[in-house]
């Protein structure tokens, strides 16, 4: 399907709608293994937005700025789902939780016994020590799931990531399973999804690409895991530096999500750079 642009004029402002081609490639294998930018589109930036969206406004009183977004049935379950998924605490006693754990331990480790849920083998992945459930504190059971994933659906990408391959890495450098975690409540801030009623174009965007995909929030956040490697080679950062490089990956992954064109995650630039 070739991309139709149309204007719909709403109370207080211009929206402007964009229909999707048909999903596939990445799209097809997330199914089968289950800021400068934003100032500019609340400021009234030309900026995209998806099919499906029936009514996406903007109004201006003054200073004040509300985006009005009525969602599709399809919207509303898949972020009703997604929302669920976020609240979603780490409970160590939980007969699935531990599965997830010990799935992950085989996905970055296939081979190599592991000797318990609490044991320093759990260091080797970068959690802060022998029980990595106290580190799932900050964003909770989808970290464990975004993680999973990652290792799951691009392996040599997360490999890369775990061992540290590639680039002129710093003597301190940092712990990949915890900033896995950090990198979860870093998008799920950016989206604004707790929100009760959006107030980003980011998160507008975002849920288009999650009609299109279910998986749009998992994608995003290996996408993401990238680009924060990528930023911190190029710093040449050390881990005191870690959250300087997060914040400058959001900045990067708002801008690119607000791009024309960008129509679904794989359409991101940096969404290149997953193998």
């Amino acid at each position: 399907m070739s991309m139709v642009r149309t204007h719909t004029q709403c109370q207080g402002g211009c929206v402007s709608f964009r229909s999707f081609s048909p999903s596939h490639s990445i799209s097809q294998r997330t199914h089968s293994s289950a800021s400068s930018s934003s100032d500019d589109a609340t400021n009234g930036t030309h900026t995209w937005i998806g099919k499906g969206l029936t009514c996406v406004c903007f109004k201006r009183k003054g200073n004040y700025e509300r985006i009005c977004i009525n969602l599709t049935p399809l919207q509303e379950e898949r972020l009703k789902r997604l929302k669920h998924r976020m609240q979603v605490y780490f409970d160590a006693s939980r007969p699935d939780h531990q599965a997830a754990l010990r799935a992950l331990w085989s996905a970055t480790y296939p081979g190599q016994e592991l000797h318990g849920l609490i044991s320093d083998q759990w260091k080797e992945m970068g959690w802060q020590g022998r029980d990595p459930s106290t580190d799932f504190r900050g964003a909770g059971f989808i970290s464990l799931e975004n993680l999973l994933f990652f290792a799951k659906t691009f392996s040599t990408s997360f490999q890369r990531l775990l061992n540290k391959q590639g680039g002129n890495r710093a003597a301190w450098e940092y712990p990949f399973a915890v900033a896995g975690v950090n990198i979860t409540f870093m998008i799920m801030q950016m989206l604004d999804l707790h929100a009760s009623k959006p107030r980003t174009f980011v998160r507008a965007v975002f849920l288009q690409m999650l009609s299109e995909n279910e998986w749009a929030f998992d994608l995003l956040y290996c996408v993401a895991f990238l680009v924060m490697d990528k930023q911190w080679l190029e710093r040449n950062a050390t881990y005191m530096e870690f959250n300087d490089v997060l914040k400058s990956t959001r900045v990067q992954l708002e801008r690119e999500l607000l791009m024309d064109g960008v129509l679904r995650i794989e359409d991101m630039p940096s969404c290149s750079l997953l193998c």
